[in-house]
């Protein structure tokens, strides 16, 4: 072999035991001088990231550390920083400080890329032994780039509409604001969707375009929209598949517009809720076609797949007062085209039984709503009391707007009772039954304004409700009734919510004692005064040589809670509160509980699990709730 190629044979070969000696394990990568969001976003744009574990030769390190301050750059400019200063540094001693432009970056990195592509991965990545290296990114990021020019319009018929010029107003970022890339398309996208929710269907951009002047640290925004004429409502046509189980005609009478007003997303919106609380069908697609659009009418097609029609249940039960129990139900959510709904359900227990039927008709001409026929008997055997009651109810339901619904009923009820003889222990003693006999109307509403039903981190709810009746028309007495509940929400912090609820009814009456149980107020259990049982607070009969005191019911109740939940990840937390209140007829002999809880954020609403204790009493023993559902 001639001299020249030996000696260029020994320098290859001399160079690749270089690199093998020069293998490296990336143990870390510390990045600096930029807060969590920065930060996260310039982690996840890092190639040297992905090596961290691993042993790469010296060469590939060098290229991983060059690429580094370029990706670092790239990942700061959504921010609106384009300038920064970056040094990277390991931990042998090397060390790079970059104030390059991105054009002179661009062009280094475009050099590094196609020589790494050149060049294979030597043998040393796979080599035994390698030195640990830990990296460090400090980043100063400069002065940030901010909107020095910004041209945000719309053209054509939108440029009037209230609500678009609203949101052009509301552009974020605004002259002398940092240039935050997030923020522009957030703006951007918004205004996109409002021009197609209000009908404005031949929207396009006429101009998008944002200029950065890095020498300046300045950033001009062109951003012109061409509106086009706005759409209005056109007909409204139903498919249901695979067949049709309600007739047109009812579904129609959901529809709240008049066609040829202006469209409007919210409108289907509305529409798909109103479909939606019907139960009638497991899947709704409202599809509005501008394209089929006739005299500037947009045609909407409702297309509905049918749910079962038929829900059975069965659970098992247990209270301490009712003893060991089954329920069983059956629900059919449309019996004929018409809509109408049936539901029989039986909860069996030892000592206290349930039988309920209920009849549903849809009721569309004032809200949506329905009307509601249910007759419901009970039988309760207890130590404590004996009471059979048999209950009709007619009633009206409809939501009024977003917020409010409402419920009118007449109730006739029949209700037998007798309470177990305080002076008596006698099981041979005759029971002394009272009857009674009550013919009322009601009023119910219910208000409810929350981000989220399920779990709200902010909102409020209020029911309030106000029966009565007349004695000689229907009632064996005179009384009017008013009972209102409220729940407030209130998230603190990204994991924790404060929760306040207050009751707080009266019964205008004279003769309480003609009143039957099933109209009085009590106090005490998981929803009223947690610490005590189910209506142990209030006007009791004494406990007996073996019997517990049974609550009499009150002309009045006042409860009020406080509590305070934090959870520790997505779907576990904790709880305490403090709950007090008193079932009463004159003065309120007020009870006060505090506790506990376990809270678990499961799919169909929270878990909630309690234990708490009264403090009035020290020898009161420990109270466990269990509760699962939504809290609206």
């Amino acid at each position: 072999m001639p001299p020249i190629p030996r000696l260029l044979l020994a320098a290859a070969l001399c160079f690749a035991s270089v690199g093998a000696a020069q293998a490296a394990k990336v143990e870390k990568v510390d990045i600096r001088g930029l807060d969590e969001a920065m930060t996260q976003n310039v982690r996840v744009s890092l190639s040297l990231v992905d090596a961290i574990g691993k042993t790469v030769s010296g060469r590939r390190l060098g290229y991983l550390l060059r690429e580094a301050e370029d990706e670092a750059r790239e990942a700061l400019e959504p921010f609106g920083y384009y300038s920064p200063t970056i040094t990277v540094e390991d931990s042998r001693g090397n060390r790079r400080r970059s104030e390059s432009q991105a054009g002179d970056a661009e062009t280094e990195r475009e050099a590094v890329a196609a020589d790494a592509a050149a060049a294979p991965e030597p043998a040393a990545e796979r080599a035994p032994s390698s030195t640990p290296v830990s990296v460090v990114i400090t980043v100063d990021k400069g002065e940030p780039v901010k909107v020095r020019r910004s041209d945000v319009a719309i053209l054509g018929a939108g440029s009037d509409d209230r609500y678009l010029n609203q949101d052009l107003a509301a552009f974020r970022p605004g002259p002398d604001q940092v240039f935050n890339h997030e923020l522009y398309e957030a703006s951007k996208t918004k205004i996109s969707r409002r021009l197609a929710e209000r009908g404005y269907f031949d929207a396009d951009f006429s101009s998008r375009r944002v200029e950065v002047t890095r020498a300046q640290n300045a950033a001009d925004i062109d951003l012109v929209w061409t509106s086009g004429p706005r759409y209005d409502m056109g007909p409204i046509s139903f498919e249901q598949t695979p067949k049709r189980i309600i007739r047109d005609s009812l579904l129609q009478r959901l529809v709240y517009w008049e066609q040829g007003s202006y469209y409007h997303q919210g409108k289907l919106d509305r529409f798909r809720e109103s479909l939606a609380r019907l139960d009638y069908f497991s899947s709704i697609d409202i599809e509005p076609q501008p394209d089929a659009a006739v005299d500037g009418q947009v045609p909407v097609k409702v297309t509905l797949t049918p749910a079962k029609r038929s829900i059975y249940t069965a659970g098992l039960s247990y209270g301490t007062d009712s003893g060991a129990g089954v329920r069983l139900g059956l629900e059919r959510r449309y019996l004929n085209d018409r809509g109408h709904k049936a539901l029989a359900q039986v909860d069996y227990a030892q000592r206290r039984k349930t039988a309920t039927l209920q009849y549903r008709i849809p009721a569309f001409a004032w809200v949506d709503g329905w009307y509601t026929f249910s007759l419901q008997g009970s039988d309760e055997q207890t130590d404590y009391i004996d009471t059979r009651r048999i209950e009709l109810v007619a009633s009206r339901s409809g939501k009024i707007n977003q917020h409010w619904t409402a419920t009118a009923s007449v109730h006739g009820l029949r209700e037998r009772w007798a309470y177990a003889d305080e002076d008596d222990d006698d099981p041979t003693t005759p029971v002394d039954y009272r009857t009674a006999t009550f013919l009322y109307p009601s009023l119910r509403a219910e208000y409810i304004d929350a981000d989220d039903r399920l779990y709200p981190r902010n909102g409020i709810g209020a029911t309030g409700m106000i029966r009565g009746g007349l004695q000689g028309a229907g009632s064996d007495a005179n009384f009017i009734q008013a009972h209102i509940t409220a729940r407030w929400y209130k998230g603190l912090g990204e994991r924790s919510r404060l929760i306040a609820r207050g009751e707080l009814g009266h019964t205008f009456t004279n003769e309480l004692v003609d009143l039957p149980p099933s109209l009085r107020f009590y106090a005490g259990g998981d929803r009223s005064i947690r610490g005590y049982e189910w209506r142990e607070v209030g006007p009791r009969i004494p406990p007996g040589p073996d019997r517990k005191a049974f609550a009499l019911g009150a002309k009045n109740v006042i409860t009020g809670s406080v509590e305070y939940e934090q959870y520790f990840n997505d779907s576990w937390g904790g709880a305490v509160f403090v709950d007090s209140g008193s079932a009463f007829d004159d003065t309120p002999d007020l009870r006060t509980g505090v506790g506990i809880g376990v809270r678990w954020r499961s799919p169909v609403g929270p878990l909630r699990i309690d234990i708490a204790r009264g403090l009035d009493d020290p020898d009161s023993n420990f109270q466990i709730y269990l509760n699962i559902g939504a809290e609206f």
